[in-house]
């Protein structure tokens, strides 16, 4: 599956309003097709992370971006949901507390990054604190705007150290989000997950998307680049996440350690 066509390239010019959020062309198959094709591709991404562990090499940090209700918890849970819970990590990243606010914004991000044979799994990040201070007016202009050069410093360091980076935005169109809030509304089960403040951001989409869209064009580096995932079909959304993670991780030519001696033949009595 060619998923280098949601691959954003340095320098590349997107304009998130022509991205089409339903897209699904890449893939000939059906839904059905489609999930078990995942839960293969669960099974290899459980393998890798085994790798990963127990060679103690590599930093794996994969970020997940994108409006509300676009499925970043959806995303994590169906992707991951085969690897051992051993060295596999989420962080998920609300507003800041007052101690935060206190220090530099990324202080608290350096603090959940990952160390050798660790992966770690972004549920929201430090674009946050681009994202929402921009569109909310949090900060004058000059401050968040420096903000991209800090965020491609701290990502390139961390490559430097041998951190692998995969960053997903995950497009949803506005009427996609629209049903499923409503869908949360209509679910008593799912209220706990409804922020008063996602009524209020909806009113400002057009806002967010082309701060998103800002982002995804200043940061997407040969380092750290990002992927713009269609995802309002969450199965199609699911595919392509496993396709790349597994094609990437496999990349990294990852072996399990050699043995501290010889352990053939050897018969336990």
């Amino acid at each position: 599956m060619k998923t280098s066509k949601y691959l954003v390239k340095p320098g590349d010019n997107i304009d998130l309003n022509k991205v089409d959020a339903d897209e699904h062309h890449i893939y000939k198959g059906d839904k059905e097709s489609a999930l078990a094709e995942i839960k293969l591709l669960n099974i290899e991404l459980d393998k890798l992370q085994k790798v990963q562990h127990a060679e103690k090499k590599h930093k794996i940090l994969i970020v997940f971006q994108g409006m509300d209700a676009s499925g970043k918890d959806g995303a994590i849970r169906n992707v991951f949901n085969s690897v051992n819970p051993s060295g596999v990590y989420v962080a998920h990243f609300g507003a800041p507390s007052h101690d935060e606010l206190s220090r530099d914004f990324l202080w608290r991000i350096h603090n959940r990054v990952p160390a050798k044979g660790e992966m770690v799994i972004f549920n929201r990040s430090h674009y946050e604190d681009v994202l929402i201070v921009r569109v909310q007016k949090l900060m004058p202009k000059p401050v968040w705007q420096n903000r991209y050069k800090h965020i491609n410093d701290f990502e390139q360091m961390l490559t430097d150290e041998g951190t692998s980076i995969y960053k997903f935005y995950l497009h949803i169109s506005n009427d996609e989000q629209r049903r499923r809030l409503q869908s949360r509304i209509n679910n008593p089960d799912k209220h706990w997950k409804i922020d008063p403040n996602d009524f209020k951001d909806r009113e400002k989409w057009g806002e967010y998307l082309e701060a998103y869209n800002d982002v995804i064009v200043k940061t997407s580096t040969a380092a750290a680049p990002w992927y713009i995932i269609p995802a309002n079909k969450k199965w199609y959304r699911d595919l392509i996440i496993s396709n790349i993670l597994v094609n990437e991780l496999t990349e990294l030519k990852m072996k399990y350690p050699t043995a501290k001696q010889n352990y053939t033949g050897l018969v336990i009595k």
